[in-house]
């Protein structure tokens, strides 16, 4: 549709966080300025154009952009830098890591009254040199109550204005603005496809495999956990387990001090790739592991079929519970030792109790 100039003036991108929204509403809106398109249909954009180089460095004077910010009264225009640059190193950005990035800490993001006054007054303005007129809005759940302020603008832009509203969760937008948008849903990207995508930045395969194995589809993810000097945690979740079940308040102690000693991000890290542990042995609970289909390499799918008998589905539940608030904790800047001691001490709980287990195997 951008390729024949038949594109909807309000459109609605729809993705989960780290997938392709983003970049996807970046590429079109590239393709609608290119001043001289590629391809069949002209459906590529050049790349080497004037709007295109403008476009590809986020400085293209018919490009707007509205995002989450922090403080009362703020627009985006004072946070473009930061934004240009995160779109330059991250185009999967996702919202935690960019209110970070403007040292929000533990403020909630927000789109203002102000920032939609500046849309509006942004839009009202004559093209400067492109056949098109774009405003990119990421993340709209951010607009609150706020977003009724654009409606009419959504639904009667100027000409040639086409609107790019990349979310995540539709349920958190007004109906009345979703009603005036064309939805497109994007589908995560697939194991293989992450693999390609780190090997095009230089990732090696090993670990490109095994970061894509933990990021359920989120190439943000993936990025970070490839770049990190813990790709795999597998080693440490097993001895956590370990100490966890014998229950020596010691080794607890120690496993956590040490643990303490990563960063956050790490240790969000090491808890996904729990998550995604416990996710498998449960598969791999329910079908033994028919057809290949669980993702967890030899080592650590040995040590799973040694869990089986341990472990029930009671238990797994709980113990589920317990790594995704600390998830939670761990964003919100918890002290991880107090955190993970106590989550040690209360996955050892677990442990004891009595239940029946998932599945057969020798422990």
């Amino acid at each position: 549709m951008a390729a024949a100039d038949r594109l909807p003036h309000a459109n609605l991108l729809l993705s989960a966080p780290g997938t392709g929204g983003l970049p996807a509403a970046l590429a079109i809106a590239n393709l609608l300025l290119c001043e001289n398109r590629q391809g069949e249909g002209g459906d590529t954009a050049c790349g080497s154009c004037r709007a295109c180089r403008k476009t590809k460095g986020y400085v293209h004077p018919d490009f707007h952009f509205a995002f989450p910010t922090v403080g009362s009264k703020m627009t985006s225009d004072p946070f473009l830098p930061q934004w240009r640059e995160a779109l330059q190193e991250r185009p999967y950005l996702e919202a935690n890591d960019w209110l970070q990035r403007i040292g929000a800490e533990n403020k909630q993001g927000n789109i203002t009254r102000e920032a939609c006054a500046n849309i509006i007054k942004k839009l009202n303005l004559k093209i400067f040199e492109g056949r098109y007129k774009i405003m990119l809005i990421w993340l709209p759940e951010y607009l609150g109550n706020e977003g009724n302020r654009l409606l009419k603008m959504i639904e009667e832009p100027p000409e040639n204005t086409v609107f790019f509203l990349v979310a995540e969760r539709s349920e958190l937008i007004l109906n009345t603005i979703l009603s005036r948008c064309q939805l497109t849903k994007l589908s995560p990207p697939t194991d293989e496809e992450i693999v390609a995508g780190l090997g095009q930045v230089g990732i090696d395969p090993a670990a490109a495999a095994a970061a894509a194995r933990l990021a359920d589809g989120n190439f943000n993810v993936a990025r970070a956990l490839a770049d990190g000097d813990s790709v795999n945690h597998g080693e440490r979740f097993l001895a956590w387990m370990r100490v966890c079940f014998q229950g020596s308040a010691a080794k607890l102690t120690d496993w956590t001090d040490d643990f303490a000693k990563l960063g956050r991000e790490n240790q969000k890290h090491f808890l996904r790739y729990a998550l995604h542990f416990w996710r498998e042995f449960l598969l791999l609970s329910v079908t033994d592991n028919a057809a290949g289909r669980v993702r967890l390499p030899e080592n650590e799918l040995a040590s799973a079929r040694k869990m089986l008998p341990l472990v029930s589905h009671e238990q797994l539940a709980d113990i589920s519970e317990i790594l995704s608030e600390c998830m939670e904790h761990v964003e919100r800047n918890a002290n991880p030792r107090i955190l993970f001691l106590d989550a040690g001490i209360r996955l050892h709980q677990i442990f004891r109790q009595p239940r029946p287990a998932v599945g057969t195997g020798s422990a």
